[in-house]
């Protein structure tokens, strides 16, 4: 299915969804909740992450593609927003362990 140049698969719209769901969540928790914030914060950051995770291996894929087919601006693009989503990852997983760590203590 396309919606203009934007091709919107079941995998787009799983991690569009994911996406948007962690950050309302993550909200929620800075906002509302007072008991066992960072615990929550961790699950939300977890979600987060392979949300990140993902977009960075679906920029893989989009990259080798562009790089196959010669279209040289479009691979360095999608390697720039992959490196980008990648260390967002990295970063969101870090927050996830540590924050579980603190919280069981």
């Amino acid at each position: 299915m396309h919606n203009g140049p934007l091709r919107l698969t079941p995998a787009v719209v799983l991690v569009a969804i994911a996406m948007v769901g962690s950050i309302a969540y993550i909200l929620y928790v800075v906002t509302q909740v007072e008991d066992e914030q960072i615990t929550l914060l961790g699950y939300g950051f977890g979600v987060l992450g392979a949300t990140f995770a993902a977009i960075a291996v679906g920029s893989l894929v989009l990259m080798w593609r562009a790089a196959s087919r010669a279209r040289a601006s479009r691979a360095l693009a999608m390697a720039i927003v992959g490196g980008i989503a990648g260390m967002l990852a990295i970063g969101c997983f870090a927050f996830t362990a540590i924050s579980l760590m603190v919280g069981k203590v």
